[in-house]
């Protein structure tokens, strides 16, 4: 598990996304600044919009000298953020503010604010691996069917939190048709119905689901994790396995270990992917690729021998 000490960050940048999750931001900027200064930090801040955050941000951090850049949202904010600095010697830092905060879980930091914030003057650093999901920067889950679906109408939707999620997944299920995928790998072909299909970097989504246990951040390869069709009568097993690390137990479901992928639907020339909690509808085939060793990431010093 590549790392190194603590590096001396005087310099930090927030970004901050006011509606991420469903917390009350009023008072955060406040809180964040006035930490940094008890600890002998600067902090400098950058709100985003939703139009043109990434090219913003870039050119933020271009003209304002940093030494690390704090990701304070959900999974959408990290994601932004690790775009921005993969490839670069810049950490990336973590304040989990969303609803799922899926890396930050897997990363072993703290999801109370307050027992995160020392991230900025007490720290381990992490290189972990990223990916290219149908050309779109992914760092820690993106999936494909049913979960995809249910995370593009939770984003029409006026409400956040988990529990919108499970409502919209409720209403979904009743009516969802599982789509047929075909997949070539630099190692295997499968082709098959899948009721989801995850491209795994990582382990646990933000709901605490284990879609991909055991696996690495940081070991050059990612995990094809398949949930195939199954009767109504099976879903419980299913949703416990899930909760408890048990999803190679399953009969229903499958993981394919791999650098690259391309994945297509027959006769489907667009699909519905969420990418780190965003959903997006890209061009089928889709091109997926492993970057390792591409993203520094500040993890508690004791997350490392967890």
């Amino acid at each position: 598990m590549p790392a190194s000490d603590s590096l001396l960050l005087r310099t930090l940048l927030f970004v901050l996304n006011p509606i991420s999750g469903d917390l009350d931001k009023a008072g955060l900027e406040h809180q964040v600044a006035a930490y940094c200064r008890e600890h002998g930090r600067t902090a400098v801040f950058f709100h985003t919009t939703g139009k043109d955050d990434l090219t913003r941000l870039q050119q933020f951090i271009q003209k304002q000298p940093v030494d690390a850049v704090f990701a304070a949202g959900g999974d959408g904010t990290v994601n932004l953020v690790g775009a921005a600095l993969a490839g670069t010697a810049m950490p990336l830092g973590i304040l989990p503010l969303g609803s799922g905060n899926g890396l930050s879980k897997d990363l072993g930091i703290s999801q109370v604010l307050e027992e995160a914030l020392p991230l900025v003057w007490q720290h381990a650093v992490r290189t972990i691996d990223t990916l290219r999901v149908g050309g779109q920067f992914a760092v820690h889950l993106a999936d494909l069917g049913f979960n995809a679906l249910v995370v593009a109408r939770f984003a029409e939707g006026g409400t956040r939190g988990p529990g919108a999620y499970v409502r919209i997944a409720m209403q979904e299920y009743l009516t969802y048709e599982p789509a047929v995928y075909h997949i070539e790998t630099d190692r295997e072909t499968y082709e098959g119905p899948a009721f989801m299909l995850t491209v795994a970097n990582a382990s646990t989504f933000g709901s605490n689901v284990v879609i991909n246990p055991n696996s690495h951040l940081d070991d050059g390869e990612f995990e094809l994790c398949l949930i195939e069709p199954f009767p109504a009568t099976a879903a419980p097993g299913i949703l416990y396995r899930l909760y408890t690390e048990g999803f190679d137990e399953s009969m229903y479901t499958r993981r394919l270990r791999c650098r690259k992928a391309v994945i297509s639907i027959p006769q489907q020339e667009r699909a519905t992917v969420q990418v780190d909690g965003e959903p997006y509808e890209l061009a089928m085939p889709l091109e997926i690729e492993i970057f390792p060793q591409s993203l520094r990431v500040l993890v508690p010093a004791e997350a490392l021998n967890a």
